[in-house]
């Protein structure tokens, strides 16, 4: 066993009720993150780790394997990513070099292509993931007080120039490609030997409330409306 991705989609959820299984453009949510790794071509497996039987269920009716119940323990609030993809890795059974995919059940703009590339990218890394560039320079943001007046965080760059301020990234939270040895040990994931594989912004949104579903939506038809040639 080379490679596996790892789906982790507890029942629970904090904000939307049923995040992983709410139908989102017409298929359940966790679809779309198991057909972007059937689409990349490069797991031996498909898992998804849960405690739920309805989510079960509906993974294998799309083509993943729920070889496993993830415990109780691991599925609350405070249980954290490493915690679920160590116990994966561990249930497996992986050797230690084995490719393991964490790739959220709540990532629908993520694509085979995208997955693929991060999985060949891996190399002598620790971790790959999906990085994504903020959309105006952070160095020039702003503090507000309690009175609602602001100021500067940074005020150096008051009269710096938009274009000669360095780029600053962030986590897109879609994907983590380690080795199965990385999982277990819970290394963290911010690390000097982490990869950051840049995803253009179309491609990235974050989906928290109520509202992120709508807008999600609405730009998921966009996009797939533009790919299919329309207007």
């Amino acid at each position: 066993m080379n490679s596996v991705a790892v789906i982790p989609a507890r029942g629970g959820s904090g904000r939307i009720p049923r995040k992983n299984m709410k139908m989102f453009c017409g298929r359940p949510m966790i679809a779309w993150s198991i057909a972007a790794c059937r689409t990349a071509g490069c797991f031996d497996r498909i898992v998804v780790s849960t405690d739920d039987t309805e989510i079960a269920d509906v993974a294998t009716s799309e083509g993943a394997e729920v070889p496993f119940r993830r415990p109780d323990e691991l599925a609350d609030d405070f249980a954290t990513t490493l915690d679920v993809m160590a116990h994966a890795a561990e249930a497996l059974e992986l050797h230690d070099k084995a490719i393991v995919a964490c790739v959220y059940a709540t990532a629908p703009f993520l694509t085979g292509a995208t997955v693929a590339t991060a999985v060949s990218a891996l190399g002598s890394h620790d971790y790959v993931l999906g990085i994504c560039d903020y959309p105006y320079p952070i160095q020039r943001s702003l503090i507000q007080a309690k009175d609602g007046t602001v100021r500067m965080e940074q005020p150096e760059h008051l009269l710096t120039r938009s274009q000669d301020l360095p780029a600053r990234y962030h986590d897109i939270g879609q994907f983590y490609i380690a080795r199965s040895a990385t999982w277990i040990a819970q290394q963290p994931i911010f690390g000097p030997t982490s990869l950051g594989l840049w995803v253009p912004r179309s491609r990235v949104c974050d989906i928290d409330t109520p509202e992120d579903w709508k807008e999600a939506e609405q730009l998921f038809k966009a996009i797939s409306n533009t790919e299919r040639g329309g207007t």
